[in-house]
């Protein structure tokens, strides 16, 4: 029996929520499943990831193959990062060590994000307040220039009425 960890997915209509779930994988895929070994909720902001650490570790160590989905959710909690170090063979201190050092290498990039972020908001609003005299500018302009391009009725040829 080839066992899985993927998602099941729960919920209402458009409102998805999933077990992360132990399964066969020959079993549909709201169908039976051995064991429920976490959730994930992408409705959510940011997105919330649970799990019972080591019952995941423990399918992992029988042999159990995540889906791209679950694999790329256990690399965003880091729990990829310490089953890689396991089957590698790394004491404690190492794997306690490099999950300290990843964790401090994301919370550097989340702060880049953020100042990213800040960035772009500080120079779409300088190009709103500098849009905006332009823009009043223009639209004072618009119907001065309307007004020279009507033709005057008085200019007008009044053959046909005569």
């Amino acid at each position: 029996m080839a066992v899985k960890l993927r998602l099941m997915r729960m919920g209402r209509k458009k409102r998805p929520y999933y077990r992360i779930v132990a399964a066969d994988s020959r079993a549909p895929r709201d169908g039976r499943f051995i064991e429920n070994v976490g959730t994930y909720d992408p409705i959510a902001q940011p997105h919330t990831v649970d799990y019972k650490e080591d019952r995941v570790l423990h399918w992992l160590s029988v042999g159990a193959q995540p889906t791209d989905t679950v694999k790329s959710l256990l690399r965003g909690k880091g729990l990829w990062l310490k089953w890689t170090l396991i089957k590698q063979g790394a004491d404690e201190a190492r794997i306690a060590s490099e999950l300290q050092a990843w964790q401090s290498q994301k919370e550097e990039s989340l702060k880049r994000l953020e100042a990213k972020k800040a960035q772009a908001a500080k120079e779409k609003a300088k190009a709103a307040k500098t849009a905006e005299p332009e823009a009043a500018a223009e639209e004072a302009a618009a119907p001065v220039e309307a007004v020279e391009d009507a033709p005057a009725e008085d200019s007008a040829p009044k053959d046909s009425a005569e």
